[in-house]
C-alpha cells in the first residue's frame, strides 16, 4: 500500500480540553482582532465538525505570541478522544529541521565540518568514486537514493516495520548514485538518516538522547522525542487514519522509525517553543550563529542556489519571506510555516491523510497578515503536453514483447521481477506486489505502476541484458537479466 491521504476536523473548545488563545495582556489593541481572527480559523475547519472524523491541532503565533492553539477532530476514533493542543503527532518530514539542528550544533562544537566526507564517519557508505559531504546530505544534493521509492521498488509495503537499521543497511548496499554529488537537487530522506547516524557516531550518544539533551530539554519540549521503537507506547498520541469505503475511516498503520528524516513525535505546544527559539534575539539552543546557519540555502556545482536550507525551504509567500517544511507519512500530514520578519508562524499537525495543511496554513496567513501580504497571484494553468510531431506511441506486438521475457534481479535490493507476455501485454510478477502490466511508451521503454519509468538495456548483440527503473527520487536502478 502506498502512502494514504485523508482529512477532517472538529473544533474542540476549552470545555473539551482545548485551550483558548494565549494573548498578551499588555497589548489590548491586539486582543480583539486576534480573538476575531481565531474564530475565522475555526471557520476554515468547520467542514470537519464531527466526532466521527480525525482532524488536526493548529497553532498560530503572531508577533511572537500564541494567538490560536486549538484541536479539531478526533485523535482516536475508537475511544472518542479529541485532538487537543497537547496531543502528540508524528510530524513526518518536518522532523528534518531537528536533524539539521543536531548537525549544526556539532559543527558549532568543532566536532565536525560540513565539508567532511560522510565516509569519514560512516565507512559502510560505499565509495562511489565521488565525494559525498555532509553539506550534500543536508541540502539533498548527494545523489543518495530516497529510501521510500527504493523500498517500493523492492516490493516493500509501507505498513511493514521499517526500522532505522533497515534504512541504513539499504543505503550501505546502494550500488550507484542518482547523479554526481552537487550536480542536482533531489530530495532524499536517506541523506537525513545518514546525518542522524553521523550525530550518533560523533557524539557517542544515541541520536534520540543527543536531541533530548541538546535540543528538547533546554527548550522545555517535554512532550517531544524521536521515535526509535515502533512498539513504544506514547501518551496522548493521535492515531493515523485514511479514508475507507462508505465514508468510514481505517487505520493508516505506521511502523516507521526513520530517525533524522522523520519519526519526530511532538505537540503544537512544544513546537511553539521551537519557533520561539528561531525568533528570539538570543536563542537558547544554538545561539544566533547556528540559527543563521540553519537558514543558509544550498548551492549546486553549477553555482545555482537552491531553495532548500537545513531541513527547511526558504522562499516567499505573497511578497513576504517564508520558511517552511511539510510532512506526510501514513495518515499524518504536517506543516510548519514561519514568516521570520513578521515573527509570525502557523503549525498544522493532522492525523488524517486527505488534509492539505499547506493550503490551510496559507489561508491562515491570509487572515493574520492581510495588511502586509502582496497581491495573490493567479494559479498558472498546467502546461500543455509537449507536441512531438511525427512520433507515435510504440505499439509492440506480442512477438516483440517476447524479447523482454525473463527474470530480472537487482543485487542492490536483493529482489527480482519476472516478466512474461499475457494477452498481448508485458506483465511483471513480484512475490510481494503481485502482477502488474508494463505499458509501452517508446522503443524499449515502458511505464509501470510499481516501478516507474523502465528502460531496457541491450547488449552488443542487440539482446536484452537488463532494465533500469527510474522514479521521482530514484534514478536508473538496475535489474540484470538472470534468466530468460
Amino acid at each position: 500500500m502506498r502512502l494514504a491521504l485523508l482529512a477532517l476536523t472538529l473544533t474542540i473548545g476549552a470545555s473539551a480540553g482545548g485551550r483558548e488563545p494565549r494573548l498578551d495582556p499588555a497589548s489590548p489593541a491586539q486582543t480583539r482582532p486576534a480573538a476575531g481572527l481565531s474564530g475565522k480559523v475555526d471557520e476554515l475547519f468547520k467542514q470537519w465538525q464531527s466526532t466521527d472524523s480525525p482532524g488536526a491541532a493548529v497553532l498560530v503565533i503572531q508577533d511572537g505570541r500564541t494567538v490560536h492553539s486549538r484541536g479539531y477532530g478526533m485523535a482516536n476514533l475508537e475511544h472518542g478522544v479529541p485532538n487537543r493542543p497537547d496531543t502528540v503527532f508524528d510530524i513526518a518530514s518536518v522532523s528534518k529541521q531537528f536533524g539539521a539542528m543536531a548537525i549544526a550544533l556539532l559543527e558549532a562544537d568543532g566536532r565536525l565540518s560540513l565539508g567532511d566526507d560522510v565516509r569519514k564517519y560512516i565507512n559502510e557508505v560505499p565509495d562511489f568514486g565521488s565525494r559525498i559531504t555532509l553539506r550534500h546530505l543536508v541540502h539533498h544534493t548527494s545523489g543518495i537514493r530516497d529510501w521510500p521509492g527504493t523500498l517500493a521498488l523492492g516490493g516493500w509495503n509501507f505498513e511493514d516495520v521499517i526500522s532505522f537499521g533497515q534504512i541504513l543497511r539499504m543505503a550501505f548496499h546502494q550500488r550507484a548514485l542518482n547523479f554526481t554529488p552537487g550536480d542536482a537537487y533531489v530530495y532524499s530522506n536517506t541523506g537525513y538518516n545518514l546525518l542522524a547516524e553521523v550525530v550518533t557516531r560523533v557524539s557517542g550518544k544515541p541520536f534520540r538522547q543527543f536531541c533530548e539533551e541538546r535540543i528538547f530539554k533546554p527548550l522545555g519540549m517535554t512532550r517531544t522525542h524521536f521515535h526509535d521503537d515502533h512498539t513504544e507506547l506514547v501518551l496522548n498520541r493521535a492515531e493515523s487514519y485514511r479514508p475507507g469505503t462508505g465514508g468510514q475511516f481505517r487505520h493508516a498503520v505506521s511502523n516507521l522509525t526513520a530517525l533524522g528524516s522523520s519519526s519526530l513525535f511532538t505537540t503544537i505546544e512544544d513546537l511553539a517553543k521551537w519557533i520561539d527559539n528561531y525568533h528570539a534575539a538570543s536563542p537558547i539552543v544554538g545561539g544566533r550563529a547556528v540559527i543563521d546557519r540553519l537558514h543558509e540555502r544550498g548551492r549546486l556545482n553549477s553555482g545555482t542556489m537552491i531553495a532548500y536550507a537545513f531541513g527547511q525551504g526558504i522562499g516567499e509567500y505573497r511578497g513576504l519571506r517564508s520558511v517552511s517544511h511539510t510532512g506526510g507519512w501514513a495518515g499524518y500530514r504536517s506543516v510548519l510555516q514561519r514568516f521570520p520578519d513578521q515573527r509570525f508562524a502557523v503549525v498544522i499537525l493532522a492525523n488524517t491523510a486527505t488534509m492539505n495543511p499547506t493550503v490551510l496554513a496559507q489561508q491562515i496567513a491570509d487572515l493574520y497578515l492581510a495588511d502586509r501580504l502582496g497581491a495573490a497571484s493567479a494559479a498558472a494553468p498546467p502546461p500543455a503536453p509537449a507536441a512531438q510531431p511525427g512520433t507515435k506511441p510504440w505499439q509492440p506486438t506480442a512477438a516483440d514483447l517476447k524479447a523482454f521475457v525473463g527474470e530480472f534481479r537487482s543485487e542492490e535490493l536483493q529482489t527480482s521481477y519476472t516478466l512474461e507476455v499475457r494477452e498481448g501485454r508485458l506483465v511483471a510478477r513480484h512475490f510481494r506486489t503481485g502482477d502488474f502490466a508494463f505499458r509501452p511508451t517508446q522503443q524499449d521503454r515502458f511505464d509501470a505502476p510499481a516501478v516507474g519509468q523502465v528502460l531496457f538495456v541491450r547488449g552488443a548483440s542487440g539482446g536484452i541484458e537488463a532494465f533500469t527503473a527510474t522514479t521521482d527520487r530514484v534514478r536508473n536502478l538496475r535489474f540484470d537479466r538472470v534468466r530468460r
